[in-house]
């Protein structure tokens, strides 16, 4: 199983941009698609953008535009460059593959947090 470690989080105003990094354990990252998450009200991970082994991109509608999900395979790390960042962004962000494990596996990192001021 791949070990994450995500960083890169903080306290930004509204309109500010922030890059998560996430660095993964393991020699068989780059056949692996890889997404971001964040915790809902319900403190249930959704899936907020999603790059495949092919490098094909998908997003939720709500960051579409203002997200952008990377790689680099020889790092073993996915990125997420967060532009025109909302209040309603603010939450603990977390990455693993895609679909993800279940919630309560032991299987995800401690995340980091994005809190945006209004």
């Amino acid at each position: 199983q791949m070990r994450l470690v995500e960083s890169g989080g903080g306290l930004v105003q509204a309109g500010g941009s922030l890059r998560l990094s996430c660095r993964a354990s393991g020699r068989t990252f780059s056949l692996k698609d890889m997404g971001w998450y964040r915790q809902n009200s319900e403190m249930q991970r959704e899936l907020v953008a999603v790059i495949y082994s092919t490098l094909f991109t998908n997003y939720a509608d709500s960051v579409k535009g203002r997200f952008t999900i990377s790689r680099d395979n020889d790092e073993n790390t996915v990125y997420l460059q967060m532009d025109s960042l909302k209040p309603e962004d603010t939450s603990r962000y977390f990455c693993n593959s895609h679909p993800p494990p279940p919630e309560n596996s032991a299987n995800w990192g401690p995340g980091t947090q994005v809190t945006v001021s209004s």
